[in-house]
């Protein structure tokens, strides 16, 4: 991230301000920085904090309680059903959670649920003639018929929904066994990007006093990436497939970048994620090769006070990267103008094309500590950003006039992918500011 403020202000937060030779990385030893992506509670226990009842397609007045540590559905007035959401869009994930069902009873879990666009369902139809663990849309993609046999009755029961894909998987385990594995195929329309999930309460079939429960509701966040292209394994770490063109940016001595600026330090690396430590004074990691036409995909994790970003096509020579190429931003956007005591411009948050264009749909950037996913698509002046599946520019840069930073066709044209390193000026909690995974390139 880059400003035009006072000395001070550039001082504390501009990575480069004088020339320096690149460096080779300063041998980082192998850390245990790779971990598996932690289950976060969605469920307190005690509230609805963090879920809502609307923001889908199938909003309703379902009566939703929270009783005995579990979230608790009823139909409302005159039958009405409705789903219980969580107020954070997801993409890909794991979820899980344990459920009682009273006979009969019709609920699911709902995946990418959002105002434009179908989402899915895994049903939890509790019923005469219902099914567990189908997935349906506006019909059925998929039938169960077996699922229901391994429903418990009047107990609890443990289930697991992953989502994953940019034309989803759904796969789905009822008590440890894997019931569902329902491909979208390719070339399906009308299906949201991304969304809520939700838990239901379906309306008109329920006899008075029926619930459907839900505790110990919990989601891990999984990379976005297609199918066709990468595997992904139970933690989110994606693997390319053999001939599709994509180079991975991560070993375990970082062979591929260079180290700029400062003393060289400031990074370390086990191989499968790069961290950004708060002690050292690197400015920026660049690749060793030079890019001009590519796809760019990377996920990275930030802290609060983190302030970095991703450089496209720099120039090597100069010291002003997100100028002489561009930057697309990762900001600390929850708390920045707070802790900071700033007003951020539209096009600094993260996403932003830094200088040029604001990114599109706020509430796309996941809280701290998740994983988000960045694709980036230069080709020619043509440029584009996603953030978690979701596109929030896609702009011809010849028609761009910058509020910052020179007319992008005075830019270079071909130049280094960067990382930024601008250590927050807070005591970071295990020194690691800013995590990237998962950060594989094309050429086009």
């Amino acid at each position: 991230m880059h400003r035009s403020r006072s000395l001070a202000a550039v001082l504390a937060l501009s990575p480069v301000l004088f020339a320096q030779e690149p460096a080779d990385v300063a041998a980082p030893k192998p850390a245990p920085i790779a971990v598996p992506t932690p289950w976060r509670s969605l469920f307190d226990g005690k509230s609805l904090e963090g879920w809502t009842t609307s923001g889908g397609r199938y909003d309703g007045t379902a009566r939703w309680t929270v009783e005995d540590g579990a979230i608790v559905g009823r139909v409302g007035d005159k039958q009405s059903g409705g789903l219980l959401y969580t107020t954070q869009a997801w993409h890909s994930f794991d979820f899980k959670a344990r459920t009682r069902i009273d006979w009969p009873f019709d609920s699911g879990v709902f995946v990418r649920m959002a105002k434009s666009g179908k989402g899915a369902q895994i049903t939890l139809d509790w019923r005469e003639g219902g099914e567990v663990g189908g997935v349906y849309a506006d019909g059925w993609l998929q039938n169960n018929p077996v699922g229901a046999t391994k429903f418990r009755k009047d107990e609890w029961n443990d289930i697991r929904v992953r989502c994953t894909g940019r034309e989803f998987r759904l796969e789905f385990w009822l008590n440890g066994e894997k019931l569902t594995d329902y491909r979208l195929p390719p070339g399906s329309e009308g299906y949201a990007a991304s969304g809520l999930i939700g838990v239901q309460v379906h309306g008109g079939l329920e006899p008075e006093g029926h619930t459907a429960r839900f505790s110990e509701i919990g989601l891990r966040e999984l990379p976005v990436f297609d199918h066709a292209e990468f595997e992904c394994d139970e933690d989110g770490y994606l693997s390319a497939r053999e001939g599709r063109g994509w180079t991975s940016l991560i070993d375990a001595e970082l062979s591929r970048f260079e180290a700029h600026g400062g003393d060289g330090k400031g990074f370390a690396t086990d191989g499968r994620e790069i961290a950004f430590l708060s002690e050292g004074g690197a400015h920026e990691l660049r690749t060793r090769e030079d890019w001009q036409d590519f796809v760019l995909r990377l996920d990275f994790a930030m802290v609060r006070g983190a302030n970095s970003g991703v450089f496209l096509r720099a120039d090597r020579a100069r010291d002003d990267s997100a100028y002489s190429g561009c930057e697309i931003q990762i900001l600390d956007d929850f708390h920045w103008e707070a802790d900071s005591k700033s007003t951020l411009k539209p096009w600094q948050f993260t996403g932003s094309l830094y200088g040029a264009v604001p990114a599109a749909h706020p509430g796309t950037l996941y809280p701290h500590g998740c994983w988000n996913s960045y694709e980036i698509r230069c080709q020619g002046s043509r440029m584009r950003c996603e953030l978690n599946g979701v596109t929030l520019w896609d702009v011809d840069t010849k028609t761009l006039k910058p509020e910052q930073g020179a007319p992008f066709a005075e830019r270079a044209a071909s130049g280094f992918i960067g990382l930024q390193r601008h250590a927050p000026s807070r005591a970071i909690e295990g020194g690691v500011f800013l995590r990237v995974r998962n950060a594989f390139v094309k050429k086009l």
